[in-house]
């Protein structure tokens, strides 16, 4: 879907949301984007970058949102985003028709402290950053509520919670690594020659955002590994108690199968004639038993 054009202090504004053959034949024919570009800042598997045309006087920036598979689970992958100032003209590219990347574009729109193209530019990444603020708090709560639900009984469900958790990190903390990367060349490129004073701080501030939330998930992410390797800990050694226990067992249950087997074959055999030999059999293999099982504890293997 091609928007409506926008403004942004006389700067024309193309938003485009999911586009289809049609419409990217539309913005070859109408506003001249080469096919390899649009094929590039459409691609889902694209990572955040920043490249600049000298022969066309190009910029294209492609960054990383967040994008939720299933907010109530907590399951959230990355999809790129693509911003292109082409002939004076800048064009917004959200393929996968993101939230946090529509909010952030109108957000900017609406700042009245954004005066220039950069400067909305700027303000939407800010925004993006800020967005993976919310979903690192829901994460420490949600692993708060699984370290004291699996402190009390261990469940599969919330296993399964724990391992999406893990997921979920994997993929939002390199996400905020590879756009912190980017962030910090960005001054250094073409689009930050010549960056006034408003410029510069719009700069420092998407870093130091950038920076605080590579910190939030990098600490959350140590933290539910710490839980998962603890459970999984506590999880070997209650199989362990438990094979232990089912050996033992096994042991005292193998004693008087082996007496009362020897003494039921039919031959003769020595004291097989006694009034009360089943007794006998029973205090043998009850002798036995405890003989084993305090040899057992001598050897400290129970």
């Amino acid at each position: 879907m091609i928007k409506p054009e926008k403004t942004i202090n006389g700067t024309k504004w193309i938003e485009t949301i999911q586009i289809n053959a049609e419409e990217r034949a539309t913005l070859e024919d109408q506003y001249g984007i080469d096919e390899d570009i649009i094929e590039y800042v459409t691609d889902n598997d694209e990572s955040t970058n920043y490249v600049y045309d000298i022969n066309e006087d190009d910029q294209l920036f492609i960054f990383l949102a967040p994008y939720a598979l299933d907010k109530d689970a907590l399951r959230y992958i990355t999809q790129p985003f693509g911003m292109l100032l082409h002939k004076g003209v800048l064009f917004t590219f959200n393929q996968s028709n993101i939230p946090e990347v529509n909010t952030a574009l109108y957000s900017a729109l609406d700042n009245p402290e954004v005066k220039s193209v950069d400067a909305f530019i700027l303000e939407t990444l800010f925004t993006v950053v800020v967005s993976f603020i919310p979903i690192s708090r829901a994460i420490t709560k949600k692993r708060n509520y699984l370290d004291k639900m699996l402190n009390r009984k261990t469940k599969n469900s919330d296993l399964v919670s724990l391992s999406y958790l893990q997921q979920t990190l994997t993929f939002l903390s390199s996400a905020v690594q590879i756009n912190l990367s980017e962030l910090d060349r960005l001054p250094k490129t073409h689009f930050g020659v010549g960056a006034d004073q408003d410029k510069i701080d719009l700069f420092e501030d998407v870093q130091i955002e950038g920076e605080q939330v590579q910190r939030m998930f990098e600490i959350e992410t140590q933290v539910v590994d710490r839980i998962d390797h603890t459970f999984n800990n506590l999880a070997n050694n209650n199989l362990n108690d438990t094979m232990k226990f089912l050996t033992i067992w096994s042991l005292t249950m193998a004693v008087p199968t082996i007496i009362t087997g020897f003494y039921g074959m039919n031959v003769k055999l020595p004291l097989a004639g006694m009034q009360y030999a089943w007794i006998l059999t029973l205090g043998i293999s009850v002798a036995l038993i405890v003989a084993m099982l305090i040899m057992l504890k001598v050897w400290r293997k129970m």
